[in-house]
């Protein structure tokens, strides 16, 4: 009887899941269509009047889905105030995601991570650049398109050790004489992005 219950159960939730299921990035058509019900609903109260566009007007049609998952990963490195990698095709990068660190290859789901500071590695046959990344968010599209978006980004081979150890020192008698929680969570932050910044030079 306990069996027959759970099966009803979950097919009475399973059919509830797939009725209210909503669309993946990928389902969506590759071009925005015009939103019809708005433009004829101002028409009615302004009809003197264009209506207002709306921030996809503004934006290209996101590329289709390939059918065949592509043999590169195209990716974008931007910083606030600088394009470190624009449309760059690699095999792989491996992204330090907040969840652990994440590979990302051709044909990845749609994901979007919250970076943490440590190693972004760009992986292009035997040659593997590392960057060091301070935090940020990758954004890994379904068409094989990698946009990671960092505060900063520095080469690990332009990190000076001895910088880095002074810094994690201060930063860690800062924490020592904090009096406020302010203080106390900018000296973790401090910790936080030297220990990171020191286990990519002695990894």
């Amino acid at each position: 009887m306990l069996r027959h219950g759970s099966r009803s159960l979950f097919n009475r939730a399973s059919a509830s899941s797939m009725r209210w299921r909503r669309q993946f990035s990928t389902d969506l058509p590759a071009e925005t269509a015009e939103d019809t019900k708005f433009v004829e609903s101002w028409k009615k109260m302004n009809p003197n009047m264009d209506p207002p566009k709306t921030p996809s007007a503004y934006m290209k049609p996101r590329p289709p889905t390939p059918a065949n998952i592509p043999s590169k990963l195209t990716v974008n490195l931007v910083l606030p105030y600088d394009s470190v990698l624009s449309s760059k095709e690699v095999d792989m990068v491996i992204v330090p995601a907040t969840t652990g660190q994440m590979g990302v290859l051709p044909g990845h789901v749609a994901t979007i991570a919250e970076l943490k500071p440590g190693i972004l590695s760009v992986h292009e046959g035997n040659d593997v650049t590392k960057y060091f990344l301070s935090s940020g968010f990758a954004f890994i599209h379904a068409n094989s398109v990698a946009d990671i978006i960092a505060i900063e980004a520095t080469p690990v081979d332009r990190l000076d050790p001895n910088l880095v150890q002074k810094g994690l020192a201060d930063f860690q008698q800062k924490l020592n004489t904090a009096s406020t929680d302010v203080e106390k969570a900018e000296a973790q932050i401090g910790i936080d992005v030297h220990s990171a910044l020191n286990a990519a030079l002695t990894g």
